[in-house]
């Protein structure tokens, strides 16, 4: 499968989830605007058979190389941004949650979830946009694994899929600035624009929409996934900054955090 395919495939199923993120891109494309994607983000648990390694590999593969890595001590995360050698395709971050930091039922959860999966998945190209391929999920497990990590809650039910995509306002005609839209619930953690001009990037996003999940012990809504924005300066070379900043992508994870 092509690279194109392969954002194609994230890109539908993102969108088909999350119906504000097709109405935050239709503001921009009605106002003809072509969006690039500054980099799409990915979730996993550090188990050797899913972790970023695993999750990379396809990327790789298409010509992706690794280009900075990045902690997160106050969320136990650890995660890798990757880049394409040749062509302009959007960067690649994949984070994974550090599961030793946490309780033995959270790690149980976690191998177990993993020992259920196909060996087909685990050596598939198709992990990356397989969804929940963790079997059935109870609202129960959900809420007792979100008292220990938000991000650990939210893989439990959406599995494997773009937890973002990310506007580039570097590649918009009309806008230069990262500008506030009071239709959208905006991730105020740490202030609604995280970063300075200073540290060569600015990063904004919305929260992620309220979506009607089906437990098997009920129906509830929950957070699904979010849209970003991300502008970018030059530094004292005149090169564009392609990194990321620990401490805004801190705040910019919290984008999924449950709220009422």
């Amino acid at each position: 499968m092509s690279l194109d395919n392969i954002f194609d495939k994230l890109w539908l199923d993102y969108t088909t989830q999350n119906p504000d993120v097709q109405k935050v891109y239709e503001l921009f494309t009605n106002e003809g605007e072509t969006v690039l994607n500054d980099h799409i983000a990915f979730r996993t648990f550090d188990d050797p058979r899913i972790n970023i390694d695993v999750l990379s590999r396809v990327f790789i593969e298409h010509g992706y190389e690794e280009k900075g890595q990045y902690e997160f001590a106050e969320k136990h995360l650890y995660a890798k941004h990757f880049e394409h050698k040749t062509r302009k395709s959007p960067r690649v971050f994949i984070s994974q949650l550090i599961t030793k930091d946490f309780s033995p039922f959270l790690q149980k959860y976690v191998k177990n979830s993993v020992d259920s999966m196909s060996k087909a998945y685990l050596n598939s190209d198709e992990l990356i946009y397989s969804g929940n391929i963790f079997g059935t999920h109870t609202y129960e497990t959900y809420l007792q694994l979100r008292t220990e990590s938000e991000y650990a809650a939210w893989l439990y039910v959406y599995g494997f899929r773009a937890n973002h995509f990310t506007v580039s306002i570097n590649a918009l005609k009309k806008y230069n600035t990262i500008e506030k839209d009071k239709q959208f619930k905006l991730n105020e953690f740490g202030g609604e624009i995280k970063g300075t001009k200073e540290e060569l990037l600015l990063q904004s996003s919305i929260m992620a929409n309220q979506i009607k999940t089906e437990f098997s012990d009920g129906v509830y809504n929950i957070p699904g996934c979010y849209y970003e924005f991300a502008q970018r300066f030059p530094d004292k070379t005149g090169k564009l900054y392609s990194g990321f900043i620990a401490k805004s992508a801190n705040k910019i994870f919290e984008s999924t955090d449950f709220y009422k």
